[in-house]
């Protein structure tokens, strides 16, 4: 692999998500041990689909400020919730001393829809965030087009919605064609969106469940991916290697087209991640966190 810190320093943040099980808590806590080796700028934590996981959220988010010892970003969503409650647990945070939010809309349950006392969209969310405390802000953003949206235009146009209204920078979604991100961002500054655009960094760990959650989501599965993962189901080790590559490629790329910043959607999964961050030149210590 090739360091690419010769053309640009790179820095990271990571996501994690909320366990279901005791044994899913121990796993998580040594995923935060090794990742923080990498001090990465913060470490994330989502919600579950219509914020089932808020309160498993809240608890993994207060357990990963106390291991790591670094900034925490608390994923909060518009569905399942009134503005009052949202309001509340906004307030909650801030005392708390959380002082990152990811803002989403949210996937809403089938059948469902957002509530009518609630926040219709990620904008409205993050005005009310606003109103609450002076919060480090991140929206969604979507190169290929959020599925729900009109057109690129109209998506882009709801991103610069988001940011007006006090959002400090926007995630991608996860792209695998990394020409499709480049000119995401060519056209976000060319309409005038200055805030930093991070793109989200998928490793591949499941390919079969990637293509599912893909398909809900409005990423393309290239074909050149599929012939790359093919007969790797039963092979960990070598689709390890594989999704490593990938994901560095893409950053060597982006970083060589002028952008140095990365989301990376960890799956729980110290290994992957922290191999890009040593490619990307990005020191990896063991024991590190400790000298904090």
């Amino acid at each position: 692999m090739t360091s690419v810190t010769r053309q640009q320093a790179a820095s990271v943040s990571f996501e994690l998500f909320p366990p279901k099980t005791a044994k899913g808590v121990e796993a998580l806590e040594r995923t935060v041990d090794r990742l923080a080796e990498a001090r990465p700028g913060y470490f994330s934590v989502t919600y579950g689909a219509g914020g089932s996981t808020r309160e498993r959220t809240r608890h993994v988010v207060d357990a990963v400020a106390v291991r790591s010892r670094l900034p925490i970003a608390h994923h909060l969503t518009c569905v399942g919730a009134s503005r009052s409650d949202i309001d509340r647990q906004a307030e909650q945070l801030w005392d708390a001393g959380i002082r990152r939010i990811v803002a989403l809309r949210g996937d809403l349950p089938e059948g469902a829809s957002l509530q009518e006392n609630g926040y219709r969209d990620a904008a409205e969310l993050v005005a009310g965030l606003r109103r609450v405390g002076d919060f480090d802000i991140a929206v969604a953003a979507y190169p290929e087009v959020h599925p729900e949206a009109a057109s690129a235009e109209a998506d882009l146009e709801h991103l610069k919605r988001k940011l007006d209204a006090g959002a400090n920078a926007a995630i991608t979604q996860f792209v695998f064609d990394t020409d499709t991100i480049v000119r995401f961002i060519d056209r976000a500054r060319s309409a005038g969106l200055t805030a930093p655009i991070v793109p989200g960094i998928m490793p591949v760990a499941n390919f079969a469940g990637l293509k599912r959650f893909a398909s809900k989501c409005g990423a393309t599965i290239p074909p050149w991916m599929e012939a790359m993962f093919a007969g790797l189901d039963d092979d960990p080790e070598l689709r390890a290697m594989v999704a490593t590559s990938l994901a560095v490629e893409q950053c060597r790329r982006l970083v060589a087209a002028g952008i140095s910043e990365f989301h990376i959607y960890t799956l729980n999964k110290p290994e992957v991640s922290l191999a890009i961050c040593r490619a990307l030149g990005i020191p990896v210590a063991e024991g590190q966190q400790e000298a904090a």
